[in-house]
């Protein structure tokens, strides 16, 4: 559903909306950033008490309206709203295919188990951005986006309706391995976020990290394919560079989650998030040229499979199970609150300076959120930290 968007839309809101405005074609992001940011701090929680398949359902259900609205929009508001119930999607799925692939592994093997659905996801994603924009070359990319949307919201909802099944009795399984204290019966949201966004330094060097990851990614997702056709790249050069940043990222997370297993957290994160820094500062001096784009989104998709999994592994390292939801919906919000952010910051830094200025200030800040990381994540995994406070 996010791949169909990916090379097509911000072109979408050039073309049949006629926006002028770099900041005005993004705030798609910011609706899509915002909602799924909200969903993902009160679906770990409610996962807790309604399950984790329930919220799967109703996610999918939520996802049909989407296409329709995107058919019928007179105005650009309307693109923004149909984000908007885009991100609750993405929140309530998303969230629940993370943690119930948690569950179902155990401790032992958190990073593969993320690795193979962060793969899943974003081979999607880069499937999906190819193919839109090539389609694109042949029809119009609003009628590509609705159709193939109806296609994948009704799949994705049967696939959930009739194969999944719930994963609470191996959170419960796990939990009584794990401690029989009594209070951590219920965890409660307010600790949790207190602990992965402030209190605790190797939660929040997380937190912050994943929501620099997600700026990059809301950079590439709205900017680069407006910077790329201000240099003259046709929609298919842009569909391919638009593909191959989440089609390495996808497939790498498949050997990133597993050799965060072996090899601990924090050297996979530091390196991936510098890595990011030095792939944005080559897109941004490639002059909009279609082979050091290509290269740039190469590099900047390995740095984003060094992170991405082994950022959320890294969480379920330091809490106990019972509370394992609650404290990833946490880091999940401010992750994707990186959408917001970088669809403001993005879209007034490019409207202000430049598209090459946007970029560059994106990987500078990249490059301090690495050094955050290596400065507060622990070399080893601290196991078990208690995040409910009395």
């Amino acid at each position: 559903m996010v791949g169909l968007e990916r090379s097509a839309l911000p072109l979408v809101g050039r073309e049949d909306f006629h926006l002028s405005s770099n900041a005005a074609v993004l705030s798609f992001l910011v609706s899509f950033g915002l909602a799924k940011s909200l969903t993902n701090l009160g679906a770990g929680a409610l996962a807790e008490r309604a399950g984790r398949r329930r919220l799967l359902v109703v996610g999918w259900l939520l996802a049909l309206p989407v296409p329709l609205l995107i058919a019928v929009a007179q105005s650009w508001s309307v693109i923004v709203a149909a984000n908007a119930l885009l991100g609750i999607n993405q929140g309530l799925t998303w969230s629940m295919t993370v943690m119930m692939k948690i569950d179902l592994v155990g401790p032992r093997q958190r990073g593969l188990a993320l690795g193979l659905n962060e793969a899943a996801g974003y081979g999607g994603v880069a499937l999906a951005a190819a193919a839109t924009g090539l389609l694109a070359t042949e029809f119009a990319a609003r009628d590509v986006i609705v159709v193939a949307g109806f296609l994948i919201a009704g799949l994705a909802l049967t696939i959930s309706l009739f194969f999944a099944r719930d994963t609470g009795r191996h959170v419960e399984v796990e939990q009584a391995a794990h401690s029989t204290a009594p209070d951590l019966d219920r965890p409660r949201l307010r600790s949790a976020f207190a602990e992965a966004t402030y209190r605790s330094p190797a939660l929040r060097s997380c937190s912050q990290a994943g929501l620099v990851n997600n700026l990059n990614d809301a950079l590439a997702w709205g900017l680069v394919p407006l910077f790329l056709a201000s240099h003259g790249l046709s929609v298919a050069r842009i569909a391919l560079v638009a593909g191959i940043y989440p089609a390495v990222w996808g497939v790498g997370q498949i050997a990133t989650g597993a050799w965060s297993d072996r090899v601990g957290r924090k050297p996979l994160i530091v390196n991936g998030m510098l890595l990011q820094a030095a792939a944005l500062g080559g897109l941004a001096g490639s002059g909009g040229r279609f082979i050091p784009a290509a290269a740039a989104a190469v590099a900047l998709g390995v740095g984003t499979a060094l992170v991405y999994p082994t950022l959320i592994a890294a969480i379920s390292d330091q809490v106990p199970p019972v509370t394992r939801a609650s404290t990833i919906g946490v880091y999940r919000f401010w992750r994707d609150m990186g959408y917001v952010f970088g669809g403001l910051v993005a879209g007034v830094a490019a409207d202000v300076a430049s598209f090459e200025g946007a970029i560059a200030l994106v990987a500078g800040l990249t490059a301090v959120s690495g050094l955050l990381v290596w400065l507060e994540l622990p070399l080893r995994k601290i196991e078990a930290v208690q995040i409910l406070r009395t």
